[in-house]
């Protein structure tokens, strides 16, 4: 049976720790292993930072976080902001090629949550909401 939880928090730096520890909580308790719970975190922590650094841009904001569950078999994490949309599209795919000291700043964040999670979907100014990320993860 499905089953869902919400966070509401400031979009401030010392908030990613409790959003990441409530989805960690979240896949435990839908039946993830403890790699696959690490892989999620880093996948929120990297989209809450960019949410915070990118989309708010050092103003105030808040971060909605929803998670919906079918344990033992898939997780879901949606992120909701109202700042200013950033389509990621527009960062090149991660190269394994070059060295760290040239991968551009934001790049391999977004390269790590396309790693962690199975799907990603960004959605930008919808009505009522405001900017949207869907991450999912199956077991």
């Amino acid at each position: 049976m499905a089953a869902s939880r919400h966070l509401v928090v400031p979009a401030e730096p010392d908030q990613i720790v409790k959003l990441a520890t409530f989805v960690a909580q979240a896949a435990a308790d839908s039946g993830f292993d403890s790699l696959q719970i690490n892989r999620i975190e880093l996948a929120v922590d990297e989209a809450c930072s960019n949410i915070i650094d990118h989309a708010y841009g050092g103003a105030k904001g808040i971060i909605r976080l929803e998670v919906e569950m079918v344990p033992h078999r898939k997780l879901t994490v949606i992120l909701i902001d109202q700042g200013k949309p950033f389509d990621p599209d527009h960062i090149p795919d991660y190269s394994p090629r070059g060295s760290l000291d040239t991968i551009k700043v934001g790049g391999l964040g977004i390269h790590l949550m396309r790693q962690a999670m199975d799907d990603i979907c960004y959605e930008f100014n919808v009505p009522g909401v405001g900017n949207r990320l869907t991450m999912t993860k199956r077991l």
